[in-house]
């Protein structure tokens, strides 16, 4: 019974070898295996604490035994072990070892990483595409029989040099009371956009919107759009971009009050808005969308859509979702509200290819 635990701690020791070891400036002493390391930050995942970040700059040795995929000045790239010796590294070992200044070293990937790095070099069109949704169903039986159906869907695509996005959204809701049948919501959401990097931080953006929405009676409206933005602020849990651009917006409305006749509208408009992510934590996502359309056609006119939704990671695939789409518009057919609001609740799934 007593080589149980002493083969136990054999094995812990012979990890503990096989372990890369970082040691920060202040002492703290972190073992485990490097993942990566990008311009700012070092990424190594331990046993016991799960995935640790710290900051390049403040680490002061670094061993890795099993060799890593080091990024040199210039984008050499070179599979090697580290060791850090006063105060430099050396990259290696034997004939072909070389020593560099921390301050050299671009980049390490782990093997997984340098597969996802050099897939995300030159990914086909089918490739690195995240498919997210949810189907949800309400009701109620008694004195009044309701039902509700929604489908929300998102599908997302970010190289290293573009993005592109596509969302549906239906809910449509009914209800039975005193024998009388009605439809209480019906409303359809979708669209798609794409953006393409000109510098780090200034990227164009191209988008097309469709709407319909029974009880605004609006029929179609289809907004083609173009415009610079400008990534705010992005750190590892998200990111912030201002954008804003010019739009046509083609809308028919079919009246309520008679006798007057389906018409369109259809004018420019300039548009400005945000785009903010935040990973709240490992398994919860926020999102949030905001645009301001002005119709420069007829000043004093204009609408606004605000998106924003919670993803909460429950299995590999399974994920509970909440989203709020909201619509305003300043000058509805007579008879209707200006603001349109739409909320879905429920479990989903996401994968990815």
């Amino acid at each position: 019974m007593r080589l149980f635990p002493i083969g136990v701690a054999a094995m812990a020791m012979v990890a503990a070898l096989r372990a890369d070891v970082v040691v920060a400036k202040n002492g703290d002493r972190v073992t485990g295996d490097i993942v990566k390391k990008d311009d700012k930050s070092l990424t190594i995942k331990t046993a016991l604490f799960g995935v640790v970040t710290l900051p390049w700059d403040q680490v002061a040795s670094v061993t890795a035994e099993k060799p890593l995929n080091v990024v040199l000045p210039g984008g050499q790239t070179v599979q090697a072990t580290l060791a850090t010796a006063g105060g430099q590294v050396e990259v290696g070992q034997g004939d072909g070892k070389r020593t560099v200044a921390p301050s050299e070293i671009v980049a390490l990937r782990d093997a997984a990483e340098q597969k996802n790095h050099e897939r995300m070099l030159s990914p086909g069109f089918a490739d690195l595409w995240v498919f997210t949704g949810s189907i949800g169903l309400a009701g109620t039986s008694g004195n009044a029989k309701t039902s509700t159906f929604t489908t929300p869907f998102t599908a997302s695509r970010v190289t290293r040099k573009d993005k592109t996005t596509a969302y549906f959204n239906f809910v449509k809701a009914s209800a039975l009371i005193n024998g009388v049948s009605a439809d209480t919501a019906q409303a359809v959401r979708g669209g798609w956009s794409y953006s393409r990097n000109l510098k780090s931080r200034l990227f164009w953006n191209a988008f097309n919107d469709y709407e319909f929405d029974k009880f605004q009676n609006l029929d179609l409206r289809v907004v083609i759009g173009s415009g610079l933005g400008y990534n705010a602020w992005k750190g590892e849990r998200g990111r912030l971009d201002l954008t804003g651009g010019l739009a046509w917006n083609h809308e028919r409305f079919d009246p309520p009050v008679r006798p007057r006749l389906p018409f369109t509208r259809n004018s420019a408009e300039a548009y400005w808005g945000d785009d903010f992510t935040y990973k709240l934590s490992s398994r919860l996502n926020f999102a949030q969308s905001y645009r301001m359309f002005n119709n420069l056609y007829n000043r004093g006119a204009y609408r606004q859509n605000f998106d924003t939704g919670l993803s909460a990671k429950l299995t590999g695939w399974l994920t509970w979702n909440a989203s709020l789409s909201d619509r305003f518009l300043s000058n509805p057919v007579r008879g209707r509200k200006k603001n349109d609001l739409l909320y879905t609740t429920g479990l989903g799934f996401t994968f990815a290819r």
